[in-house]
């Protein structure tokens, strides 16, 4: 990884990296090399490419498999979390496998460039058990907001995995304008195409990850400990379809770059879903598919 000095400070990704690359589903940094210019990150070397291409490759994706994929990513999460790190980034592309084996043990969460870690007010990276008496109300609610946003993100690839098409992108071709708004109203589709097959513990998992309000989504920890997750065994085998790749690919891509282009011009990383006027809005909307 490449990076100009003149436009991002590497220092907290380079730190988040060294202390929490020895996590099995962490991608670990090799070296780091820096010129006068540039500041180039050797990384662990990721052989079997982006989850969600190995997934699509497959053209069909049971219950069990997505089950197993989340709950190694949502136990990751949960162990950056209970750490005091946010992720804040954790579009598809940015999962990854190390090998071509496909296990779920393989799968690496990368890219920490707009990860941030938990600190004191004189800027001591704090650990849990201090936080309640050295971390400022509103850094910790600012990173409560951090850590649902990593959770929704999470609930996009869920539903990616089981719908074998998007939540709030039609195609590539959509507009930033028309994501925000589907986002922001907390619209997607629990009914037609795979969704007629998925069984209601995953549908009710994707509402609770998906949900509008970041104060009443799930932790890491509850994912894991959801039904759907927990006994994973007993979900469904049956073999969901998926759409063309790429249209699912360029919707995803679509999705991420809309939200990021936003949050960047509000100067924050929270999904659209997070701000006064969509959650008002949200209020006061009529029941929708995903409520049924």
């Amino acid at each position: 990884k490449i990076m100009d000095k003149d436009k991002r400070d590497p220092s907290e990704e380079v730190e988040i990296l060294l202390r929490f690359g020895h996590h099995p589903n962490v991608i670990t940094l090799r070296d780091v090399f820096a010129n006068s210019n540039k500041v180039y990150l050797v990384m662990e070397l990721m052989r079997g490419g982006e989850l969600l291409d190995k997934i699509l490759r497959q053209k069909f994706f049971s219950e069990q498999e997505a089950s197993g994929v989340l709950q190694i990513v949502a136990k990751t999460v949960d162990y950056l979390h209970s750490n005091g790190v946010v992720h804040r980034d954790l579009k598809p592309s940015n999962i990854l496998y190390a090998d071509d084996t496909g296990s779920p043990d393989s799968i690496r969460i990368c890219d920490f460039g707009f990860a941030k870690q938990l600190r004191a007010e004189n800027g001591l990276l704090m650990t849990p058990c201090y936080t309640a008496n050295f971390v400022a109300p509103e850094v910790l609610k600012r990173q409560g907001y951090d850590a649902s946003c990593d959770i929704w993100s999470l609930g996009v690839l869920l539903y990616t995995m089981l719908a074998g098409n998007t939540p709030f992108a039609n195609g590539p071709s959509d507009t930033p304008g028309d994501i925000l708004a589907r986002i922001g109203e907390g619209k997607f589709a629990l009914v037609g195409g795979n969704w007629d097959t998925v069984s209601p513990q995953a549908k009710d998992l994707v509402k609770r990850m998906l949900h509008i309000d970041p104060n009443n989504r799930l932790s890491a920890k509850q994912v894991l400990n959801h039904q759907w997750v927990s006994q994973r065994d007993s979900m469904p085998h049956l073999k969901l379809a998926f759409q063309d790749a790429q249209i699912v690919k360029g919707s995803l891509a679509a999705t991420f770059k809309a939200l990021n282009d936003h949050n960047l011009k509000q100067a924050t990383l929270e999904p659209v879903g997070a701000s006064g006027l969509a959650q008002r809005r949200g209020k006061a909307r009529p029941k929708s598919s995903t409520e049924l």
